[in-house]
Order: C-alpha cells, then sequence, then structure tokens
C-alpha cells in the first residue's frame, strides 16, 4: 500500500482532514448517547407528579403570569377577578310584572281604581341584595264627581303615570324556596291627566271620544313596600326564578292644587304581581 509519505501534498492534506472529521463525529456521537443515558437514569428516579410537572408546558394565566397544571392558573384568575371586576361574582337580573293601583291619601278624590305594568333589571349583588333599574306604567280613571268640575261636556277621563326608578330589593329570606322581602324605590314621575269629551260624529254617525281640558307634570316620587315571592326549584334546586307579589305605598311629590296643573300629591298602592329571573 502507497504510504503517506510518498503522497502528493494536496492528497495527504484531504486524507488527514477526513480523519480529522470521522474522529469528531464518533466523539459527538459518543456524548450524545453518554447524555441520554444520563436523562433516562434521572427519569427513573423520578415520581409521576414530578415527571407531569416536568413534562408540562406552563400554562399562561390571564394576566400574563404561568402557572402550573394543578390548578393555581384557575386560582389566580379568580382572585384577579376579585380584585378588579365590579361583576366578579355577580349576576343580571329581570323582572316583568303588572297588576292593580288603589288610591291613597289625598289623591282620592281624583283618581280612582286603575292597572299597572312593571319591568326593569339590574344587578343581583349578592344572595340577599339586589339593585334594579325600574320603569313602571300606571293608568288610572277619574271619579265621576271629579270629571263633573270639568265641565266642557267631559264625560270621562283618565291619569296616567311613567315612572324610571332606582330600586333596591332585599331579601329577610335567603334559603327558603318560599320567603319575604323589603324593596323600595326613588327617582322620576310623569303624571298626565286628561278629560274625554264625546263629539258628534265620524264618517259613520258614531260619537267620537276627544282629549280636552289635559295637564300634565314631571317631579321625583319615592315608593316603599314589602313582598312575598316563591322560588322555582330547577333541577338542582338553585333556579334564581322567582314568583313574587308585592304592594308598595307610592309618593309623587306633583304640584300643589292651586296651581293649573296640579291636584295635590299623589299617593297611590300600586299591587304587582310578576316573575324575577
Amino acid at each position: 500500500m502507497t504510504s503517506l509519505i510518498s503522497m502528493p501534498l494536496l492528497r495527504r492534506a484531504s486524507v488527514l482532514t477526513a480523519a480529522i472529521l470521522l474522529a469528531s463525529c464518533i466523539t459527538k456521537a459518543q456524548s450524545i448517547a453518554s447524555r441520554d443515558s444520563s436523562f433516562s437514569s434521572s427519569q427513573s428516579g423520578l415520581t409521576q407528579t414530578e415527571l407531569a410537572e416536568f413534562r408540562a408546558p406552563a400554562v399562561l394565566a390571564p394576566g400574563g403570569s404561568s402557572a402550573s397544571p394543578g390548578g393555581s392558573a384557575a386560582g389566580q384568575y379568580g382572585s384577579g377577578g376579585s380584585r378588579n371586576g365590579f361583576l366578579h361574582n355577580r349576576s343580571w337580573t329581570f323582572e316583568l310584572g303588572g297588576g292593580f293601583n288603589a288610591p291613597a291619601g289625598n289623591d282620592t278624590p281624583y283618581i280612582t281604581w286603575g292597572a299597572n305594568f312593571t319591568g326593569g333589571g339590574g344587578l343581583r349583588l349578592n344572595k340577599r341584595v339586589s339593585a334594579l333599574l325600574e320603569y313602571q306604567f300606571m293608568d288610572n280613571k277619574l271619579p265621576g264627581a271629579f270629571i263633573a268640575t270639568a265641565g266642557n261636556g267631559a264625560s270621562g277621563g283618565n291619569s296616567h303615570i311613567n315612572s324610571i326608578t332606582g330600586s333596591p330589593v332585599i331579601d329577610l329570606f335567603t334559603h327558603k324556596s318560599n320567603g319575604a322581602y323589603l324593596v323600595g324605590g326613588f327617582g322620576y314621575y310623569h303624571k298626565s291627566t286628561s278629560f274625554n269629551v264625546q263629539v258628534c260624529c265620524d264618517f259613520y254617525g258614531y260619537p267620537v271620544t276627544i282629549n280636552t281640558n289635559s295637564f300634565s307634570s314631571n317631579q321625583m316620587g319615592a315608593n316603599v313596600g314589602i313582598g312575598l315571592f316563591h322560588q322555582l326549584g330547577g333541577v338542582y334546586g338553585d333556579s334564581k326564578t322567582r314568583l313574587f307579589a308585592e304592594a308598595r305605598y307610592t309618593y309623587i311629590h306633583t304640584p300643589p292644587i292651586t296651581q293649573t296643573n296640579g291636584l295635590g300629591t299623589t299617593e297611590l298602592i300600586p299591587v304587582t304581581l310578576g316573575i324575577r329571573f
């Protein structure tokens, strides 16, 4: 075999380079095999929990911090919501209802019985307290004696009240399917009173009723009352749907009777049946 010394210089350099590369590859392969063997040995000494924590990627919790899969992310999310969000652990609640109105106090000579409709929504702050924004419409007829004083041929009339109030609801019993609660409200009231006159006649000869001598006012008012509820069960007994019946005393600071658009303060007792959910 041709000796290395007798080879030309370029060929000898090529052979030496190949030998060096081959030796380097063999050394690297031995190093990788040794590291894999060491890693396998260290794994065999770990518990299942340690292996799971080692292998599982970190979970990025809301807010940018990482957390392990064992549940710390959920804990950080809950505590962050409690600190940063007013709506955390609160839920929305809504109501619809209707019923009748009874005149009271100063209003007795000027309105008679009528009907009401109530709707609203807000937040259930906790198991005991809710804060609602309510709209209520009350329609009451006018007594005959009062209509007669209007003159101008008045034969009927009505009093309409529209209101928007903030109304807290406070439960007296929180762990029973049947219970009672306190309710109240304060806000804006618009009252309009109209007298009806029949005139003759429409195209077909029937009498026509028109409104005449009407007046209205805007003012503040308040209400307070008590109610009873029955909580519907639900599959797991955790339903938030309730049937309710309540009565409130309502006071409206309408203009005094000495003014052209006033009949004195308005006092009513609306009784409402409905549902909250």
